[in-house]
């Protein structure tokens, strides 16, 4: 499709002139332009993210119910600790739960679909604009999103915030794509049932918010340009037809299996958490706009171009701009409403606000000082590629605290009968750093009436452990439970995982000798066989 330099109603367009090494990089990329930017996407987000330890708690959480789904062979529950785990939807652990069984169990394999994610989301934003507006403005933005510290820290990330948003950007492309189609008279309906498709792989990707937000961003969209025949175009039965095929069998088979699952995943989890106040990370309502700006720095600065009403008043492409403008303010505005804010939840807003800071070089690059915007992208550019190596080398340099070091010298002396008892904290990276898929025993207060009122570990232990809950009683035990069991006759090895502060809570490890330190972590052995010499005279747990 031929397409047009943006430029400001009024002004006279001047002779077209090359513009260095933005023109240059614009002629490498005609060529299977889209495969290049996929290709340069995958390799620069990708390259580093296997150099440091998964973080805590999220990465490991994530990645360890995907290994735990792998390593016991179950594909359709996702599995904490071998308990149904039904906080989130499985997509993204089908999706680690493969690259891990493909590519190994390592840190990259583990960040996988994140990166691809993140991909996904610079290919198809530049297929879209170079289809929809031109090709400058289209390298202009895809550079800016891959380069972006917000979106190259979430590829970096293993949970599934990178994911729906990679898949929420594919749903509303696809959607305007059959809406940009339908209104010049050309076949659209192949690109709609994609964007019904992709809406179900949201659903599966994090729920109700895979559906809504696309929605939502196409609805004020056309509402704005008030084209209500579109609207009843894009609701479309063969389509929907398509989303529940998708997206409604899991549900159900989980729901034949575990009683109460609709209940739990549908009205506690998506509408229940989104309007409740008692969890954790409460923020004000305005806390998404300096996090936006602050975390696409240095482009984030450049905003200001737009402040005026000309762009605004702009006819030319008006129809790809009101897009982006309902795009970021659905976004913005949906995430902003909860008391409850992650970082993490903003993404799906990367894609049109880079879209608004290429359009403030375009224009510049269009009719006047052509060099002094081609430097200041650059030099953006540059700095904004500095952070993020910064941020890799700070990552491998002092990584954070976890499991693995504790892991890898446990490895040596793990036997596969051996049976780990976790004390006080469920550490979520431990299996997946010790490539072992058993479950492993938890010791807390699991009868504290305060635990239903958490959003932390136990609660998400608690809750997995109700809908199996034969299984839950043999895994969540009580201090107390755990004095029986190293007082009788175990038949198996037990490896005590805690910290420097356990032996205070469990006076009888001071009796016993430290078999692995590593940092604070420690882990103390007691061998299969009878009850153990001191039980006669040991205290009770959390006694001296």
């Amino acid at each position: 499709m031929q397409t047009q330099e943006v430029t400001l109603p009024g002004q006279a367009r001047p002779k077209r002139q090359t513009a260095g090494l933005l023109q240059t990089v614009s002629n490498l990329l005609n060529v299977q332009s889209t495969w290049v930017v996929c290709a340069m996407a995958f390799v620069w987000l990708g390259a580093t993210t296997g150099l440091y330890p998964l973080l805590l708690p999220d990465e490991g959480r994530y990645v360890g119910v995907a290994w735990n789904m792998l390593s016991a062979e179950q594909y359709a529950v996702p599995l904490l600790d071998g308990l149904p785990f039904f906080h989130k939807p499985p997509l993204f652990y089908w999706l680690t739960a493969l690259s891990l069984n493909v590519f190994g169990v390592n840190e990259w394999a583990a960040r996988l679909t994140s990166v691809a994610a993140a991909t996904l989301t610079v290919t198809l934003v530049f297929w879209f604009l170079k289809n929809q507006v031109n090709q400058r403005l289209a390298v202009l933005t895809a550079f800016i999103l891959m380069s972006a510290p917000l979106l190259f820290g979430a590829s970096h990330y293993a949970n599934l915030d990178m994911t729906v948003a990679g898949i929420i950007t594919a749903t509303v492309i696809a959607g305007a794509t059959a809406a940009f189609r339908c209104e010049r008279g050309q076949a659209y309906r192949g690109a709609l049932t994609l964007a019904y498709a992709l809406a179900a792989a949201g659903f599966l990707a994090k729920g109700l918010i895979g559906v809504v937000l696309p929605g939502g961003i196409l609805f004020f969209w056309l509402l704005g340009r008030r084209r209500f025949d579109l609207m009843l175009r894009l609701l479309w039965l063969p389509g929907i037809a398509v989303f529940l095929l998708l997206a409604l069998p899991w549900m159900f088979a989980m729901q034949q299996r575990y009683p109460g699952f609709f209940d739990y995943y549908i009205v506690y989890q998506h509408f229940e958490r989104f309007l409740e106040k008692g969890f954790n990370n409460a923020r004000p309502f305005w806390f998404y706009v300096p996090v936006l700006l602050a975390l696409t720095l240095p482009w984030s600065v450049h905003l200001w171009r737009l402040a005026n009403k000309r762009y605004w008043k702009n006819p030319e492409h008006a129809a790809v701009r009101g897009l982006m403008l309902s795009w970021l303010l659905v976004v913005l505005i949906f995430f902003s409403l909860p008391t409850s804010k992650l970082v993490g939840y903003i993404l799906p807003a990367l894609a049109p606000l880079a879209y608004f800071i290429a359009e403030a070089f375009a224009v510049r690059l269009s009719v006047k000082d052509d060099r002094g915007a081609l430097k200041a992208y650059t030099l953006s550019l540059l700095i904004s590629l500095a952070i993020c190596v910064v941020a890799v080398v700070v990552m491998v340099g002092w990584p954070q605290p976890g499991t693995k070091g504790l892991a890898l010298k446990l490895q040596a002396h793990y036997q596969p009968s051996d049976k780990i008892v976790m004390l006080e904290r469920f550490r979520y990276d431990l299996g997946f750093y010790l490539g072992e898929g058993k479950t492993s025993f938890v010791v807390s207060r699991w009868d504290d009436p305060e635990l239903k009122h958490t959003d932390n570990w136990r609660r998400e232990l608690y809750d997995a452990g109700k809908f199996d809950p034969e299984a839950g009683s043999q895994l969540l035990i009580s201090p107390e439970g755990l004095t029986a069991k190293l007082c009788s006759e175990h038949v198996v090895g037990l490896w005590l995982i805690g910290d420097t502060g356990s032996p205070e809570r469990y006076g009888f490890l001071k009796t016993m000798e430290t078999e692995i330190q590593d940092g604070k972590l420690q882990a103390w052995y007691v061998p299969a066989g009878g009850a153990l010499s001191f039980c006669a005279g040991m205290p009770k747990a959390g006694q001296e």
